[in-house]
């Protein structure tokens, strides 16, 4: 029942202010009628000596003790009250209640020295013969200006007292009583206000503990307990919609940071890499456990986690290149953003990670083919300005001689051309128009690999070498323009005609895979390196420059043989070994007749 702090309090306050109330109010109402009492004894005992005074004065003057005691006693018996006449020396002349020679001088007592200066003298005292408390009231009595004497009554204060404590034993009682009703009252109350906060608090407790979607539930007449619970469940949907909004921000931020291409860290200003995004942990192989460790171990660069502390340092963003080993000797290339990051009392940046690796090597990709185009353009240009130079000379006075050098001039002007007209070819397919421009209608397979057979067949007799051509039995169609699938196989097969030394042998064949059309050109000839392979369909690039250029190669007849296969939704794959020959394997989808 007293668990709740405001039950106590509500109860302590109810039980003081109840307490404190009633014994202020008992101790004035006790002390009012207390003098209120002792008021109507006093002015009692006052007239009661006025009144004895009229009847004693001619006996006190005359002193006649006689008739004194005698109207003592009549007194006495008819009023009972108590009277003493004292001399103005202070002798006892007689009194109601003790013989006069039995009594003392009261000269020295309180009541009859206040009434010698006085009208009247009064004195509360205990009674030395009857111990009880009296009230003593003392009037002179004066004869033509002159003190004659002292008429002093008293009266019991026993019935007051009685009277009194009979009061106090009310008041008390009653302070009890009401004490016991505060106190019911008050653990009524305190129930009816604690039971609702109770119940709010039980529930705020649970909002508290995470469930925003619990709201208060609570009538109690329109009063403040419904305004705070109004307000508690307006506060809650407020809360639990900021929530959400947050956690939908959080989760496309995560969805943001987790799907981007680039690499992105958290970095404190020590080096330590205290957050990652998936795409980090991805790029630099880091597990769980490799958090918050410095970065030179995980990057294997200081240059990172000095550039972090900079940043930390001077709070200013910056870009800084980094290299680093990757697998199998690759080596990557990053430029790095870093800028300032304030996280609660932690300075921390911002590392963010861009892999330029593939914009440098198609840089370095541009300027070689930016250098073997003017090289496979200088070559040609400076034989004929040589041979032709020559011939200016010579003035054609040898004829044998002027027909070899303008025979030389017509062969690399030739070579020019063909350079010329494969860079355009690759071009005008390359452009968005030209894809779109090319028609595609089912081709026989078949037919271009026999015709390609027969146009090289001169060729390739000239070097002592077989060229076979298997077509598949059935006959399978592709989807694209004749002349340039033409050209696909007859690029391929010239090739292995040029690099297959003589009496070598070229098998050009074709069949069906499923719903597939398989085409293989397949030579022993001198065979490409490894090291080679990925970058032979690169423009320009030949493998053996010398052997290339004395053959008339001029590093555009693969490129434009793999662009021209994915141009029409083929694959093409290449297998090769030094001195054992090179496999060309073409793949398209095989296509119905029209």
């Amino acid at each position: 029942m007293f668990h709740s702090k405001i039950t106590r309090r509500l109860v302590s306050s109810f039980l003081l202010i109840v307490l404190v109330s009633l014994s202020l109010l008992g101790i004035i109402l006790l002390n009012y009628f207390r003098d209120y009492t002792m008021q109507q004894e006093r002015n009692t005992l006052i007239l009661n000596a006025k009144i004895v005074e009229t009847a004693f004065e001619d006996i006190l003057y005359t002193r006649n003790t006689a008739t004194l005691d005698t109207t003592l006693r009549e007194l006495h018996d008819k009023t009972s009250l108590r009277i003493t006449i004292v001399d103005a020396d202070g002798t006892v002349l007689g009194d109601t209640s003790e013989p006069s020679e039995t009594m003392g001088n009261h000269l020295g007592r309180e009541e009859i020295q206040q009434a010698l200066s006085e009208d009247y003298g009064i004195a509360v005292r205990e009674s030395a013969t009857l111990h009880e408390n009296f009230m003593y009231v003392a009037v002179p009595v004066y004869r033509n200006g002159q003190l004659i004497g002292i008429i002093r009554t008293s009266a019991s204060l026993a019935s007051m007292e009685q009277s009194y404590y009979t009061g106090l034993h009310v008041i008390l009682s009653a302070l009890f009583f009401a004490l016991l009703a505060a106190l019911i009252v008050a653990i009524w109350l305190a129930h009816r206000q604690v039971q609702p906060i109770r119940c709010l608090s039980l529930d705020a407790m649970e909002i508290a503990g995470g469930n925003l979607r619990k709201r208060l539930r609570w009538r109690s007449g329109d009063d403040e307990f419904d305004t705070l619970v109004k307000t508690i469940n307006r506060l809650t949907a407020n809360l639990s919609r900021k929530i959400q909004e947050s956690q939908d921000e959080a989760h496309k931020m995560s969805l943001i940071l987790n799907n981007t291409d680039n690499a992105i860290m958290l970095i404190d200003e020590q080096g330590l890499i205290v957050s990652t995004n998936r795409q980090a942990e991805e790029s630099f192989h880091l597990q769980g456990n490799e958090l918050h460790r410095h970065s030179i171990h995980v990057i294997g660069s200081a240059e990172l986690s000095e550039a972090a502390q900079v940043v930390c340092r001077e709070g200013k963003a910056q870009t800084i290149t980094l290299q680093l080993d990757g697998e199998n000797g690759a080596v990557h290339t990053f430029q790095v953003f870093l800028a300032p990051f304030r996280d609660g009392a932690d300075e921390l940046v911002l590392a963010v990670f861009h892999d330029i690796s593939l914009l440098q090597e198609i840089n370095q990709r541009q300027a070689e083919f930016v250098s073997n185009a003017a090289h496979e353009l200088a070559t040609p240009l400076t034989s004929i300005s040589g041979f032709a130079e020559t011939l200016l000379d010579d003035d054609f006075k040898d004829p044998e001689a002027s027909h070899h050098f303008i025979n030389i001039i017509y062969q690399e002007a030739q070579r020019m051309n063909r350079l010329m007209k494969g860079l355009l070819e690759l071009a005008r397919l390359d452009s968005r128009h030209g894809r779109t421009k090319v028609k595609r209608v089912p081709v026989s397979v078949n037919e271009t690999l026999e015709r390609t057979g027969r146009l090289l067949q001169d060729k390739a007799a000239g070097k002592s070498q077989t060229l076979q051509v298997e077509p598949s039995d059935e006959n399978l169609l592709v989807s694209a323009a004749p002349e340039l699938f033409n050209q696909i196989i007859y690029n391929l097969t010239e090739n292995a005609v040029k690099y297959t030394p003589e009496g070598g042998t070229i098998l050009v064949r074709s069949e069906k895979d499923g719903d597939k059309v398989k085409i293989t050109v397949k030579d022993n000839g001198i065979g490409i390196s490894p090291s080679d392979l990925p970058r032979i369909f690169d423009r320009f690039y030949r493998v053996d420059k010398a052997r290339a250029r004395k053959s008339g190669g001029n590093g555009i007849g693969l490129s434009l043989v793999k662009f021209l296969v994915e141009l029409f939704g083929g694959k093409i794959e290449v297998q090769s070994a030094l001195g054992e020959g090179t496999v060309f394997t073409l793949t398209f989808p095989c296509t119905a007749a029209e």
